[in-house]
């Protein structure tokens, strides 16, 4: 697998090696000792989630605060999405800014999104089924969010804001001046 470094110190880009032949493909998706060699981050994966959605759907941008702090290891197995994580680790010199990449089932690219990060996704084609793994198990009490449209942030999200599909949750999060910082 290669992992490609992005703008934002620990928040990579992994393209994993695809092999094809008349059957179809092979990829090994993951590999914990080749990642964190690579990276220099020691990570261990604990949960695991998928979801489905439609185009237009605007997921996050969530994080968890405190001890159930996560980090993530994101992937399109179907369909295309425009992936984001924020930086909000207090004291960074990138705080408040965002990495963007489209993942796709034909680009098999992932982003690994550290602990101290907000992420989202949007849905770019008709559906799109999103896996990732998380290194810290999910608590209610610890998750947080900030507001997709933060015009501090100003995430181009690809799609027309009449194209958006958004939970009532999401759309009362805060501005990340007012939100809680990891």
């Amino acid at each position: 697998m290669t992992i490609i470094p992005t703008s934002i110190e620990d928040c990579f880009i992994i393209e994993p090696m695809v092999f094809e032949d008349e059957r179809g493909y092979f990829s090994e998706t993951f590999n914990l000792k080749t990642f964190n060699k690579s990276t220099g981050l020691n990570i261990n994966f604990v949960q695991d989630n998928e979801s489905f959605s439609s185009k237009g759907v605007l997921r996050g941008l969530h994080y968890q605060i405190g001890e159930f702090a996560q980090a993530k290891l994101v992937r399109v197995v179907k369909g295309t999405v425009l992936d984001v994580a924020v930086d909000l680790r207090e004291g960074s010199r990138t705080f408040g800014s965002y990495v963007s990449v489209e993942l796709s089932e034909t680009n098999k690219r992932q982003l690994f999104v550290p602990r101290g990060f907000a992420h989202g996704f949007i849905v770019l084609s008709d559906t799109a089924i999103f896996s990732y793994k998380c290194d810290n198990f999910y608590d209610k009490a610890s998750e947080r969010g900030l507001i997709y449209n933060d015009p501090n942030i100003n995430i181009d999200w690809k799609l027309k804001d009449s194209e958006f599909i958004i939970s009532e949750k999401d759309l009362i999060l805060p501005k990340l001046e007012r939100a809680d910082l990891c």
